[in-house]
């Protein structure tokens, strides 16, 4: 995907649909949910997007946005790709399933997700924003940089234990902020040395 300048997410307008050269940005509805399916979809065969059942994309269409390309006006728009942000908790997010269709590449629908996402963040509070990519050249434009998947265990334990690529990942971990010092979710299944726990704490239980 072309890289072009792109304002920092504090400069960003607060609107729900962020216009660039005709696209533009929104919250999806669960109409979006077959569209959505159907992309993500057809990037999962090899890899590159974790498969998603379309029950989980309608339990989980709060988490998405999607990128159109308006048709006459105010009439509806063309879907041109789609774009997660999940909240694990004030101390991390991740941006997920985060693509365009290819005859959309090149037209900035990609940077303007990412870019509603990282707003959607700063305005839950978030304090770091995590992803796993093939593609680091193009976040690094959006101030993330590579990391140690081991400082990511909510991510790990999330999807990683149950990936069948768990020892064969050739993606690279990147975040967006501090790493994270705490962590919500623990081993379900598999417990390996290198899943760092990094939870903190014990919650008092009253009698």
């Amino acid at each position: 995907m072309p890289i072009t300048p792109l304002m920092t997410v504090s400069e960003s307008t607060s609107s729900s649909r962020l216009r660039v050269g005709g696209a533009t940005v929104r919250k999806a509805k669960l109409p979006d949910a077959v569209a959505i399916f159907d992309l993500v979809n057809s990037l999962s065969g090899d890899g590159t997007l974790l498969r998603r059942n379309y029950a989980e994309i309608c339990e989980n269409i709060r988490d998405f946005a999607v990128a159109e390309s308006p048709v006459d006006g105010d009439s509806g728009g063309v879907f041109l790709g789609c774009g997660a942000l999940h909240l694990y908790g004030p101390h991390l997010a991740e941006v997920r399933s985060i693509v365009v269709k290819p005859e959309a590449k090149g037209q900035g629908a990609g940077g303007r997700l990412l870019r509603a996402l990282l707003e959607e963040a700063e305005e839950q509070k978030v304090t770091a924003v995590c992803l796993f990519t093939r593609i680091p050249d193009f976040f690094f434009h959006f101030g993330f940089r590579v990391v140690d998947r081991t400082t990511l265990p909510d991510k790990i334990y999330k999807d990683c234990q149950t990936c069948p690529r768990l020892y064969a990942c050739d993606e690279v971990a990147m975040v967006r902020g501090p790493l994270p010092k705490i962590a919500v979710l623990g081993p379900s299944r598999i417990a390996q040395p290198e899943l760092v726990k990094l939870q903190t704490g014990v919650i008092s239980q009253g009698n």
